[in-house]
């Protein structure tokens, strides 16, 4: 066992000593030694219940012959986090949680990972650590919030948010968002919609990671207690047949995951993570790569906010499976990767039916022959701008419009609130992506404003910064390069005229390319409002040529 280690020969007294004052007996020394990541706290409604669901893993565990060891993990409520500088710190914490997950297994030698994530950046985080660490690991997410009602009509934290511009624009009272307020959210879990937790959780299980269910059964529901206990059986499983993440997390594992994201219509915020975890494990993933599958691949789900239907929806329907089963129909999947099942990913979606088409839509009936994301190019994005094509309205699919230009957040939402914003505009919030920020802030509040205004289908964002899987419209993001690095969103002027073009995969600035060499000529660097800290740490590790894609650090 990876365990003797610590545990086994004279030399080994010392640490011997140290499980005594644990309170560990021989007897449990003696079983495979299974770390519990567990991302419990009080901070963040996806997590808070996460201790029962470490409980319900160490139960499974001991139950089939091993030692649970739990231990921490850290994660950021982005909806907390978000509209002041704590969202600056939210992507960061991703390579914090893979970073101090590393150090921690492969300091005290455990056999096995079970990962206990739930929320935006803990999920990706800790699919990097066991791909790094590469020791035999299982994902048990905490699963999603249930739905709120108001007036008999579902909502989520989305809705949240779009209430607070209803406000702004005079169409709703402050009694009517108090109601909105107290309905919300009604439960632990991970925000309802398919928001970046939800998407990873679901991508997770179509990766391989994950037990069927992982990404969909409701955190409410005793099903989510027995689908932990059941993780915690298999992961000895897994250490005896010494299957690791990187036996599942293969080429073939991450275009089925993409071909997945592409008909559930997840979050654009996949785009930042799946090549990342990809890259710890070894697998060299481009962008360019999306635009393929989702060419082929149909768009099957309009989870809210692109559609009325929720995670318990997708979840009753027939989940992630019963979707992966009707992308068989189009061959679209790589059927013989292997899964922590022990078993091929096709032996597992073989008998799960899509139980509701209204949720689901078949392979022959989707909402669209595409997939719910697109990548798109040009003059204003060399490498990328990324858009949830599935959450656009069909007027704003091609959209030309004069730039209203803002270098921060607040300055772009407090236009948006004043009204100064109108139907036609492109609005343009720059040096926000991971080096000018720094630290790549969710452009959420923004964009939920716009909605609240009634502008939903007539106004396009672009940001260096990054969306959430909650933003709806014609928001395009990740725009690299960033403004920081000069990159040519940092050229645009007032009154500019920006043209999207989403079936194409086009993002342009109709300026020519000597205006443009002009500017640049005249272009200087700016410092960031934030300096000091962990984030002007951060800032120094991220290089100047980063994409947006992966979170570059040096010796990484």
């Amino acid at each position: 066992m990876r365990s003797d280690s610590v545990k086994k020969g004279t030399a080994q007294a010392p640490h011997r000593s140290l499980f005594n004052a644990l309170g560990y007996t021989e007897e449990e020394r003696q079983r495979p030694l299974i770390g519990i990541v567990c991302s419990y706290n009080e901070i963040v409604p996806g997590h808070m219940n996460l201790d029962k669901i470490a409980e319900a893993v160490k139960l499974g565990v001991a139950m089939a012959g091993g030692t649970p060891v739990m231990f921490p993990a850290i994660a950021v409520c982005d909806g907390i986090a978000m509209g002041h500088v704590g969202m600056k710190y939210s992507l960061v914490t991703r390579d914090l949680i893979a970073d101090s997950t590393e150090c921690m297994a492969l300091a005290h030698g455990f056999d096995g990972l079970v990962c206990i994530p739930n929320c935006d950046k803990n999920v990706p985080g800790l699919l990097m650590a066991a791909a790094r660490v590469n020791i035999p690991t299982i994902f048990v997410s905490g699963g999603p919030m249930l739905a709120g009602r108001v007036h008999g009509q579902k909502k989520s934290l989305s809705s949240m948010f779009e209430a607070v511009g209803s406000v702004a624009a005079g169409t709703m009272t402050m009694e009517e968002l108090c109601e909105y307020e107290e309905k919300v959210c009604p439960t632990c879990g991970s925000c309802s919609g398919m928001y970046t937790a939800n998407s990873m959780n679901c991508l997770t299980e179509a990766i391989g990671m994950g037990l069927k269910g992982n990404g969909t059964v409701p955190a409410v529901y005793s099903e989510r207690i027995r689908l932990a206990k059941h993780a915690g059986m298999k992961i000895m499983e897994l250490v005896e047949k010494d299957i690791k993440p990187r036996d599942i997390m293969t080429e073939e594992a991450f275009m089925n995951a993409l071909t997945v994201d592409m008909a559930l219509g997840c979050s654009t915020n996949t785009m930042l993570h799946i090549p990342a975890i990809a890259r710890e494990a070894g697998v060299d993933l481009n962008l360019d790569i999306a635009n393929e599958l989702s060419a082929k691949t149909p768009n099957l789900c309009h989870l809210a906010p692109a559609g009325p239907t929720y995670m318990e929806d997708l979840n009753e329907a027939g989940g992630v499976y019963a979707v992966m089963n009707e992308l068989t129909k189009k061959n679209l999947l790589n059927l013989d990767c292997m899964t922590v099942n022990g078993t091929a990913i096709g032996e597992n979606i073989a008998n799960c039916r899509n139980l509701n088409p209204e949720v689901i839509r078949t392979a022959e009936n989707p909402y669209s022959e595409t997939g719910g994301i697109a990548i798109l190019k040009g003059n204003l994005a060399p490498d990328s701008g990324v858009v949830k094509r599935s959450a656009v309205v069909p007027e704003m699919l091609v959209h030309q419009g004069p730039a209203r230009v803002f270098d921060c957040e607040e300055d772009a939402i407090d236009a948006i609130k004043s009204g100064k914003i109108v139907a036609g505009d492109v609005v343009v919030i720059r040096y926000e992506g991971p080096k000018g920020g720094p630290g790549m802030r969710e452009m959420l509040n923004p964009t939920s404003a716009i909605a609240g205004m009634g502008l939903g289908s007539s106004v396009a964002l672009i940001t260096d910064g990054r969306f959430s899987g909650a933003s709806r419209g014609a928001s395009i993001g990740h725009v690299s390069p960033e403004a920081a690095v000069g990159g040519p969103i940092a050229l645009v002027e007032e009154g500019d005229i920006i043209s999207i073009n989403i079936p194409e995969n086009k993002l342009d600035i109709l300026v020519s390319d000597e205006i443009l060499a002009q500017r640049r000529a005249k272009w200087q660097p700016r410092e960031p409002k934030v300096t000091t800290g962990y984030l002007s740490r951060y800032r120094e590790l991220v290089t100047s040529g980063n994409r947006g894609a992966v979170l570059e650090f040096p010796g990484r």
